[in-house]
């Protein structure tokens, strides 16, 4: 008698367990939006980091920002951006198709509805967490001598308001350049103001200059612009052309 209570508590003892191991792993699922890819290729470019993985039975191309990953190991992301036929300059290679991810780690991301449940501290962690966008940092030696009328990247920030409504030109150094995501190329231009924080302007354009060169954009602000996948700005300026270009080293 005794034995068969103690079996009938064994038995319910490991089905309990594997009840509650599959509760995990549903949930583990659930807050990574079940989307994990096992890496088996690793080309590291200047600006990304391209992977080829393999998400079930399904072998894909993804790429991130310029990041150690390992081959053979899982790793977990949020969202992923589809582009067909891209081609990567760097690499001199088309891709039928690849996927833009914003993020991507070895341990499940916990979706936003998740972080957001948490509270104000949470929220501030998922938008961090989740931004496709590279971080720029000031070049503290970009120093441009603006003309008297000639627009700054502060005053763009401060009166950001002001252009909006109209074409103006705005002239910078060329500090980052993301090529062909989403089908534009993606300049980052600084000329050594400021307002607060804010000392870099994103500009989408079809042009592809160098990074050094002191360029000339016309075109007219975005505010508040959301692609998606993590890539939101407050001030953007898109599909912006080039009216002077002067390569690094040489005078205007």
């Amino acid at each position: 008698m005794k034995l068969r209570v103690l079996s009938m508590v064994f038995t319910l003892f490991v089905f309990a367990s594997c009840v509650k191991n599959k509760i995990f792993q549903a949930n583990q699922q659930a807050e990574s939006n079940g989307k994990s890819v096992k890496v088996e290729e690793v080309i590291q470019g200047s600006s990304y980091t391209y992977i080829r993985g393999k998400e079930g039975n399904e072998e894909k191309w993804m790429a991130v920002t310029s990041q150690e990953i390992q081959t053979g190991e899982v790793y977990y992301y949020d969202q992923g951006l589809q582009m067909n036929n891209f081609t990567s300059k760097e690499l001199n290679r088309t891709f039928d198709v690849i996927y833009f991810v914003g993020v991507i780690s070895k341990t499940p991301i916990v979706s936003a509805e998740k972080q957001m449940s948490g509270g104000m501290g949470s929220m501030g962690s998922a938008a961090g967490s989740h931004s496709g966008k590279v971080a720029i940092q000031k070049n503290e030696t970009v120093k441009l001598e603006k003309k008297t009328g000639e627009v700054t990247v502060a005053q763009l920030y401060t009166n950001r308001n002001d252009y909006t409504q109209k074409e103006f030109e705005i002239r910078g150094i060329v500090v980052k350049i993301n090529e062909q995501v989403m089908g534009k190329n993606w300049v980052h231009i600084q000329d050594g103001t400021a307002d607060g924080a804010n000392f870099d302007l994103t500009v989408t354009t079809n042009e592809l200059p160098a990074v050094n060169d002191e360029i000339t954009f016309k075109g007219k602000l975005t505010l508040n612009k959301d692609f998606g996948y993590g890539y939101s700005y407050e001030v953007i300026m898109e599909d912006a052309v080039v009216v002077a270009k002067k390569p690094a080293g040489q005078s205007m």
